[in-house]
């Protein structure tokens, strides 16, 4: 249903599932293993994964904290985009990773829900694609102490409104891991 022309594909966006992003995670354990089945399942059906890197003064690129967590590994071959900002689209090469795969349509997964997952699954709507959020393959910390609600509210919350997002031409949606479609 994407907006894009000659867009048919689907990708699997791996955003932020950093070090020192995702180890104090919600269920952390349990999302990287829902990432994991979900890349080796991408790979195995001839889908592209796309992993996404944020840095900043506080996620120095190169440093341990900004590595890709030890469970997942990033094959070679598969596009890395480095990004400073929320929307993994802003001031990045990731429009060009996903035109030159004919990707329309995104399933993404990752950290943070309450910031670069929202922003990012917006950004894709916004641009003409479909996106849909893996409802067990994103996570956030606590962030309740400073007024915030908690990270079991904020993916609960992130879940059922992304579930009837839709623009026209474009739909949003979300899928538990063992739901996820990627024919589209």
């Amino acid at each position: 249903m994407t907006t894009l022309d000659n867009r048919p594909n689907t990708a699997l966006l791996v955003v932020d599932v950093q070090n020192a992003v995702i180890d104090d995670g919600y269920e952390r354990d349990t999302v990287v293993a829902n990432i994991g089945g979900l890349v080796g399942r991408a790979r195995r059906e001839g889908v592209p994964v796309v992993w996404v890197q944020h840095s900043d003064d506080e996620l120095v690129r190169g440093s341990e904290e900004w590595r890709i967590v030890g469970e997942l590994d990033r094959q070679e071959a598969e596009p890395l985009v480095e990004k400073s900002y929320g929307d993994s689209f802003e001031d990045t090469d990731l429009e060009q990773v996903l035109a030159e795969r004919g990707v329309g349509r995104l399933v993404v997964v990752g950290a943070e829900t309450d910031a670069c997952i929202r922003s990012t699954l917006h950004g894709a709507i916004v641009r003409g694609y479909d996106a849909t959020l893996v409802g067990d393959a994103h996570t956030t910390v606590d962030k309740s102490a400073g007024g915030g609600i908690t990270p079991e509210q904020v993916i609960a919350h992130t879940n059922r409104y992304w579930r009837f997002h839709a623009a026209p031409g474009r739909k949003g949606g979300t899928v538990m891991s063992e739901d996820v479609d990627f024919t589209g």
